[in-house]
């Protein structure tokens, strides 16, 4: 019974982890693209971009914990089942 509850969450995590992959990669390109486009910034502070891209990598990191440590619970429930 739990299997057919986790491993659909597995999925929807998995594509959670695609989804930040992908916005981050976006975030990391545009970024670079403004950085060559200004040059060197005068204030030293991280740009929107690069915080974006920081928030899309933990997000992405968030994820697939989760989906490792749903993985871990099915690996457990088959061994005991």
């Amino acid at each position: 019974m739990s299997k057919f509850v986790l491993v659909p969450i597995v999925v929807i995590l998995m594509g959670f982890v695609v989804v930040s992959l992908v916005k981050g990669v976006a975030a990391f390109l545009q970024s670079t693209r403004h950085d060559l486009e200004q040059g060197d910034g005068a204030d030293g502070g991280p740009s929107a971009m690069q915080l974006r891209q920081n928030e899309m990598m933990f997000a992405r990191i968030k994820y697939q914990a989760l989906a490792v440590i749903v993985v871990a619970i099915l690996l457990a429930a088959g061994r005991s089942g």
